[in-house]
């Protein structure tokens, strides 16, 4: 596996797609927060889901997510998928994205990169353990997230 970015910008600036679930079942929303790295002597990617999240049921049920990075002209769709949930629509349909199946879950026909992760961890965010200027700005108004940790094991 290979793969060469900029870490510190490419959830941040670029976004990303988070998938889990399979052709049957599935949800995705777009994420800006994230990480990649080392981690157990492994390869890992970090997100992290609001527990109010549609996406939030399909990470807990799941042992397998995709996080999927797309080519600049396709942050109108991301922007969809990130503001609009899957409970009340078919958010599929209205980015005009194209499913694919990989290994375990699902991408897209779009995405330029896409790592399929095996979770190896969850943790809740505890706003008490946060600085209060975190605690104010990000959970004053917004449920807490959760974060997962998954293993990279392939890279399509």
């Amino acid at each position: 596996m290979n793969f060469t970015a900029d870490i510190f910008t490419k959830f941040d600036k670029q976004w990303a797609l988070l998938t889990a679930g399979n052709k049957d079942s599935f949800n995705t929303m777009t994420v800006s927060w994230g990480g990649l790295g080392t981690l157990w002597s492994r390869p890992v990617a970090t997100v992290y889901v609001r527990t109010s999240r549609y996406t939030h049921e399909f990470m807990d049920r799941e042992d397998y997510f995709t996080v999927s990075f797309f080519p600049e002209e396709y942050r109108k769709e991301l922007g969809v998928l990130g503001s609009r949930s899957g409970r009340d629509m078919d958010k599929m349909k209205a980015s005009g994205l194209t499913p694919k199946e990989v290994e375990n879950s699902m991408t897209f026909e779009e995405a330029e990169i896409t790592l399929i992760c095996k979770k190896l961890f969850m943790q809740n965010l505890d706003p008490a353990n946060m600085t209060e200027e975190i605690r104010e700005t990000f959970y004053s108004k917004d449920a807490a997230h959760d974060m997962y940790i998954g293993e990279v094991v392939a890279i399509v």
